[in-house]
């Protein structure tokens, strides 16, 4: 498995499609509990909220960066905090979908996150119960047509990210 740098090499590493599949309600990533409690306890959120630089660093490059959040309302502190930052996502290029599994069934799709790079490689995502980043695992070739079916049906299952944070705001 890849974790840390190694993992965050791929993003500069894929030339031109990168799509993510999420799934879980809180992920504990250490960079981000700061910016977390900010958030919680009303604060400016920056600058950076408002047209995300990570993402800006690859969609200037004509990569694109899509991602489909599967939650379940109502949303945890977390999923609030993470989607109200997807506007400066979406600022900066990517495109983002959200299916509710309290609004339909997708029972379609794998209970976990991976990332689709350039259709040929797939990484499964792994957490600890609490949501931590355990790694990435490479899945083998032969599993990339199944997961190239999972990213058309979520993107084909999924509402734009603005029509359902107009509706859950």
């Amino acid at each position: 498995m890849l974790t840390g740098e190694e993992f965050g090499r791929l993003f500069d590493a894929f030339e031109r499609t990168a799509f993510r599949l999420e799934t879980l309600a809180v992920y504990d990533i250490e960079e981000e509990r700061e910016e977390l409690e900010r958030f919680l306890a009303g604060g400016d959120m920056g600058p950076d909220w408002d047209d995300n630089p990570w993402m800006r660093s690859m969609t200037d490059k004509g990569k694109e960066v899509s991602r489909v959040h599967v939650l379940r309302s109502p949303l945890t502190d977390y999923l609030r905090y993470e989607l109200a930052a997807y506007p400066g996502n979406i600022t900066a290029g990517e495109s983002i979908g959200i299916i509710d599994l309290t609004e339909q069934d997708v029972s379609c799709l794998p209970n976990h996150d991976f990332w689709l790079f350039d259709d040929r490689d797939v990484y499964r995502m792994h957490y600890t119960p609490e949501g931590a980043f355990l790694g990435g695992e490479l899945l083998p070739s032969d599993r990339i047509s199944e997961y190239r079916g999972y990213r058309e049906q979520a993107l084909a299952a999924a509402v734009p990210f603005s029509e359902y944070w107009e509706r859950h705001r």
